[in-house]
């Protein structure tokens, strides 16, 4: 290591450099948002597991699980399942450890942030592990200290001061909602999945108070291109699919036209034929209308893009993370563009508690949007 850090001092200066300029940068951001008047400010991402090649896995060696990744099992919306490429904690070194790289961990990501999201909140329970050279439906579930881990995030939320949300999607059994709810974490409810015994859409006073809210998450298109089936498409373009291309576009007119009369009954939109965007914008009043606590809309959504950001289930088959924030023809937008965009104001105005919006100056515009 001496050796190592002594041939290669440049680099090693060189990448603490940036280390450093990012911090200051999370920091200066933080406190300009809190001056705003921004009551959380920026809401940082806890994410479920790291890279093999990542400085955590170097530095804390056998504290990460080698030789295995985490994911999930197969569901509708990923029928093959998902390898996500992380390693996991090790439930046993954690223990051993007393769960100390947990805590800086978490301690780290809170000390420039109002907020932390705990991605898959479900992995402080379970997670489901992958074998290197596997399926994701050969994988198995492998239990941790959901207490310790749980009682961790707490602690070191109620230090900083900060909100938890903790992303409670997909496959979560239903006395974790309860556990984390209790200890004051919120949960993710996102529309699309929000049903009644019915398999209606939910009443929004039917929602969960302690929870963020929004119409769509980064794990799916925005709201346009789910309207336009785009996830449905991209995934048999993908070969994700178990079920046929016009079995799976059925599902999705049924489940659209089921929130298009949910909208009418509430007299969240009118007219025989609404565009997308009055869909959107309907989807948001009906989103105004639940108890819940945090309210999030996506910057795709405010400005009409289509295009998804991330497709589950991928890693080179799709360049996740690596799509422009785009109008509704596709064209990439500046942010010049986007804080004159009408249709983002029209957004905020909704978001602001206007059930039909003036489209207001920039200048009066507050409102939070989450972009992954």
């Amino acid at each position: 290591m001496a050796d190592f850090a002594a041939e290669h001092a440049d680099d090693v200066v060189f990448f603490a450099w940036l280390q450093w300029i990012a911090d200051n940068q999370l920091r200066l951001a933080q406190s300009t948002a809190r001056n705003s008047g921004m009551r959380i400010g920026i809401m940082n991402d806890l994410a479920v597991g790291v890279s093999s090649e990542s400085a955590e896995a170097w530095v804390l060696g056998d504290s990460f699980a080698n030789g295995v990744s985490v994911g999930a099992p197969p569901d509708h919306f990923n029928q093959t399942g998902q390898d996500w490429g992380q390693i996991p904690w090790r439930p046993d070194r954690l223990d051993d450890l007393s769960y100390s790289p947990f805590r800086s961990m978490v301690a780290g990501i809170l000390r420039h942030s109002g907020g932390i999201r705990v991605d898959h909140v479900m992995g402080l329970f379970r997670l489901w592990w992958i074998p290197a050279g596997k399926l994701p439906t050969q994988g198995a579930y492998v239990r941790y200290n959901h207490e310790a881990m749980v009682g961790i995030l707490a602690l070191e939320a109620h230090r900083a001061g900060a909100l938890v949300v903790g992303e409670d999607l997909g496959v979560v059994e239903p006395w974790v909602r309860s556990y984390l709810r209790d200890r004051g974490i919120l949960g993710t409810s996102i529309a699309w999945f929000e049903r009644d015994h019915e398999n209606r859409p939910l009443a929004p006073e039917a929602w969960r108070e302690y929870c963020l809210a929004s119409v769509t998450t980064h794990d799916l298109p925005p709201t346009a291109g789910y309207l336009e089936k785009e996830h449905v498409k991209l995934q048999h373009k993908l070969g994700l699919l178990t079920e046929s291309l016009e079995h799976e576009i059925a599902f999705a007119n049924a489940e659209q036209q089921d929130w298009i009369d949910a909208l009418r009954e509430r007299g969240l939109l009118t007219g025989e034929d609404p565009s997308n965007e009055d869909i959107v914008l309907a989807m948001h009043r009906y989103l105004v209308a639940t108890p819940s606590r945090v309210l999030c809309a996506a910057l795709t959504d405010a400005v009409g893009d289509r295009l998804t950001q991330n497709q589950p289930g991928t890693v080179d088959e799709y360049p996740n993370w690596r799509v422009p924030l785009s109008h509704p023809d596709g064209r990439p937008m500046s942010m010049e563009e986007l804080f004159n965009d009408e249709r983002a104001l029209r957004l905020s105005g909704i978001m602001n508690g206007f059930v039909n919006p003036p489209i207001l100056p920039r200048s009066e515009v507050e409102f939070i949007v989450g972009h992954d």
